[in-house]
């Protein structure tokens, strides 16, 4: 083999590590919303149904934060509606801490966005199988929220 053929064999093996790497056999679901043009309104009310097929097991659940460093709060507020197969809704409200009492972002920062992976249910066992319909809506004064990118859900098995 000439040294381009290995390099071009190390560079595939390389990418394929890196991917199965970044997946997480222990999430069951992980989706986002983009937020169209920054601007989160308390009429956009982010849903996601989640499929549970096994409810003797406990999962994590996450929200999912992507904001612009030009988003004005240290903190974002949110309420979390959860309606499962029962039909027995039932609504949360969460403070999401974004920053430092510095100022300094918490999230991982790429550019100008700032994205963060909060856990807000830990070890929570579902009632039953079956279909969970969640709703996301931003809780805060201002209407709408300006500068946030996206939000999302992500459900995985406690490891």
């Amino acid at each position: 083999m000439k040294i381009a053929a290995y390099i071009r064999l190390f560079a595939g093996l390389l990418t394929l590590t890196a991917i199965s790497g970044c997946y997480d056999q222990n999430a069951l679901y992980d989706q986002n919303t983009e937020i169209v043009n920054r601007n989160w309104s308390y009429a956009n009310k982010l849903k996601y149904d989640v499929e549970i097929k096994d409810s003797s097991v406990p999962y994590n659940l996450f929200l999912n934060i992507r904001v612009t460093g030009d988003y004005k709060y240290a903190n974002m507020f949110v309420l979390v509606s959860e309606r499962g197969p029962t039909g027995k809704p039932g609504t949360l409200r969460y403070e999401f801490k974004l920053a430092n009492p510095d100022g300094e972002w918490t999230g991982k920062g790429t550019g100008n966005i700032y994205s963060y992976q909060t856990l807000f249910k830990p070890s929570y066992k579902f009632p039953s199988r079956g279909i969970y319909h969640f709703e996301v809506e931003q809780n805060m004064r201002d209407n709408p929220l300006h500068e946030v990118s996206d939000i999302g859900i992500r459900v995985a098995r406690v490891q």
